[in-house]
């Protein structure tokens, strides 16, 4: 079995917010060609997307070309909108994780459906998180920062708790990119921004002490968990030699929380795939692509099948650790 856990989706007619609510950067999509929409940010031209972004069952034969049964879908992180009155957020993220939601229920041994939530309002999250689990979903995809926040900000803290208590995933995906209006040239957002995004988060909830107060807090970081495992050296140097700018919430060393969250296993690159699997821990790593983004791994992991990983690493990447992660029973898939 293959469960590909990082991929997005959006519902193929999308309500104009910006005019519902007449404010806001809010995305539409115009269906400008047969089998392609243009995503539209406010009134400025964001991205062109495929079917594959809206059509379930496009996705579900493209999947079978690359022998992945398998997707964990959740919304596209420009659709997040924190900056939007939480109310109209709310209202956004209902219809999102409605569609996600209904896929799920439509094909259930092919898709497992993660929320999104109004983080820049934690009570509205709250209130959508619990829904989001009546609703069939296994876990909330929240972003980097919140509006420039560090997650360790206090105000998550009921957010953290209710997804503990209620059993519900997180995976938590770089947006908003640090420097993004400093380093626009060469796509340096998305290839220096985000994998510094995803160190953020995973820095800000160790010296925050979220997982300290929450150990059944079940994480997973995309991207291989940015720039934080190649750099945890320095990470953990600069707590020792620093205590007093870095260890001021949480004196707990960060290697400690090694084998404490997951991490995909987008790399690029088997070399720092090894390394990530002896980092992480083999048990850590699961089966990411991004899909159907040009960024992600397009062939969805067929590099694994040539690192001479054994059989029970392989079966921990592409499943068993998943599974573990989003707490499923692999019984359900088959």
């Amino acid at each position: 079995m293959k469960i590909d856990m990082h991929t997005h989706i959006i519902p193929r007619d999308l309500p104009r917010y910006a005019d519902l609510f007449g404010y806001g950067d809010f995305i539409h999509l115009e269906h400008h060609r047969p089998g392609f929409a243009r995503m539209i940010k406010g009134n400025e031209f964001f991205r062109e997307i495929k079917s594959n972004c809206w059509d379930p069952e496009e996705r579900i034969e493209e999947y079978a070309r690359h022998g992945t049964q398998v997707q964990v879908i959740c919304t596209i992180p420009v659709m997040f909108s924190y900056w939007a009155k939480p109310s109209d957020c709310l209202e956004l993220a209902r219809f999102l994780n409605d569609d996600i939601a209904q896929t799920v229920e439509q094909f259930p041994r092919h898709y497992i459906g993660l929320g999104t939530v109004p983080m820049q309002d934690p009570d509205s999250a709250i209130q959508e998180l619990e829904r989001c689990r009546e609703i069939g979903l296994a876990g909330i995809q929240i972003g980097s920062n919140i509006n420039g926040d560090n997650l360790s900000d206090k105000k998550f803290e009921p957010f953290f708790a209710a997804c503990e208590d209620y059993g519900m995933a997180l995976f938590v995906h770089p947006w908003e990119m640090m420097g993004f209006d400093d380093m626009r040239k060469y796509w340096l957002p998305w290839l220096v921004g985000m994998p510094a995004e995803t160190s953020r988060a995973i820095c800000s909830m160790i010296f925050g002490g979220v997982f300290e107060r929450h150990p059944n807090l079940r994480t997973c970081f995309a991207h291989a968990g940015g720039s934080f495992l190649p750099t945890i050296g320095r990470v953990q140097h600069g707590f020792d030699c620093r205590p007093d700018l870095v260890a001021v919430d949480n004196e707990v060393p960060p290697r400690d929380y090694l084998g404490k969250f997951w991490v995909d296993c987008i790399t690029h690159d088997p070399a720092m795939l090894e390394y990530i699997l002896k980092t992480a821990g083999t048990n850590r790593v699961c089966l990411g692509s991004d899909y159907p983004f040009p960024l992600g791994d397009l062939e969805i992991g067929a590099f694994i099948e040539e690192m001479g990983l054994s059989e029970e690493v392989r079966a921990g990447i592409y499943a068993d650790n998943i599974l573990e992660w989003l707490n499923l029973d692999r019984s359900q898939f088959e």
